[in-house]
This record gives structure tokens, sequence and C-alpha cells, in this order.
């Protein structure tokens, strides 16, 4: 591997391993940083929310839903659905626009817990959405890198597409839907 490129003569499973290292280096440098980083404790922002942490719960959940959007989207193109039955000409924007989304409804709440808050572990579901957290930018930055890379096999972007999909669904589980059900709902 030569900066950001993978030798495109190595076998396929070597070039996917290479770009998952990617994405795990990602994710190791992001708990590096929130460990050692000493936390502000700030709350930067909460536009038409009553909290910063009111905020992030509903981004997180919006995010969610863009995260299901694209798994639905993906289904559908790779044919594994069969709504709608004739794609529309926007349909491949449309999975790629919800993909964005999804990652730009997370990037305040990553913002806040990285900077303000740091990493946790004074109890599992803490620890839990820490390193979930941090798995979920690993994750992302490793389907990026697979959507871009060529010649990869069939099952390279399915499962580092699920991968990011399933990790945000436990961040959602571990953050959002735990203060719905703990702390407030509606949380606005």
């Amino acid at each position: 591997m030569t900066g950001a490129t993978i030798d495109q003569g190595a076998p396929p499973s070597w070039r996917v391993a290479g770009l998952a290292l990617v994405g795990g280096a990602v994710a190791v440098a992001l708990g590096v940083y929130a460990q050692a980083h000493d936390p502000t404790g700030e709350t930067p922002y909460k536009l038409f929310f009553t909290t910063t942490l009111n905020l992030k719960v509903w981004f997180a959940t919006v995010a969610l839903f863009f995260g299901l959007v694209q798994l639905f989207t993906a289904l559908r193109l790779y044919g594994k659905v069969g709504i709608p039955a004739t794609l529309p000409p926007w349909f491949g924007d449309l999975h790629r626009l919800s993909g964005t989304l999804a990652f730009a409804f997370s990037l305040p709440v990553a913002y806040h817990c990285l900077w303000a808050l740091g990493f946790h572990s004074e109890d599992t579901r803490v620890l839990a959405h820490s390193l979930l957290g941090c798995a979920f930018y690993g994750a992302f930055a490793t389907k990026v890198l697979v959507v871009r890379a060529k010649g990869l096999p069939g099952w390279a972007l399915p499962v580092a597409g699920g991968l990011a999909f399933t990790v945000l669904v436990g961040l959602w589980l571990t953050s959002s839907l735990w203060f719905f059900t703990t702390v407030d709902f509606p949380g606005v």
C-alpha cells in the first residue's frame, strides 16, 4: 500500500483487507484521541433544541433514518427487493444523497462526543457507545474506500455498507433509544 492507494496487483481479498485496515486505523485514531483529549464539557450548539444532548439524540435519529433509506435503496439497486417495480432515474442519486445526509447528521454528534465528552467506560452502555462511535467512522471510511476501489470482490461493498449500517444502529440503540426510554421523550 502506498499513500491512499491499494496495490492493484494484489489479490482482491488482500486489497479489501488493506482497505479495512485503513478503516480500522481511523477507528483506533479516534479512540486514542477521545481518550487522550481532555474533554471540554462545552455545549457548543443546540439550535432550536433545549440542550445539546437533545440535539444529538434527534440528529442521531435522523442519521439512522437516512441510513435506513440507504439500506433500502441499496437492497433495491442490488435487486434484493422489488419495490419500486421500475427504478426511477433518480434512485441512485437518492441512495448517494441518503448516505451523505446520514454522515452529515452524524458529524455534529461526533464532534460533541469527541471534543466535549471524550471516551468513557464507566458502565457497559457508555463503553459500548464510545467503542461503536469510533467504529462507525472506521466502518464508514472503509465503505467509502471500497466504493471508490476497482476490481474488488462483489461481496466487499455490501459487507462494508452493512457493517457501517449495523454499527450506526448500535450507536443509536446505546444513545437515542436509551435517551428516549430512560431520560426524556420527545426530548426537543
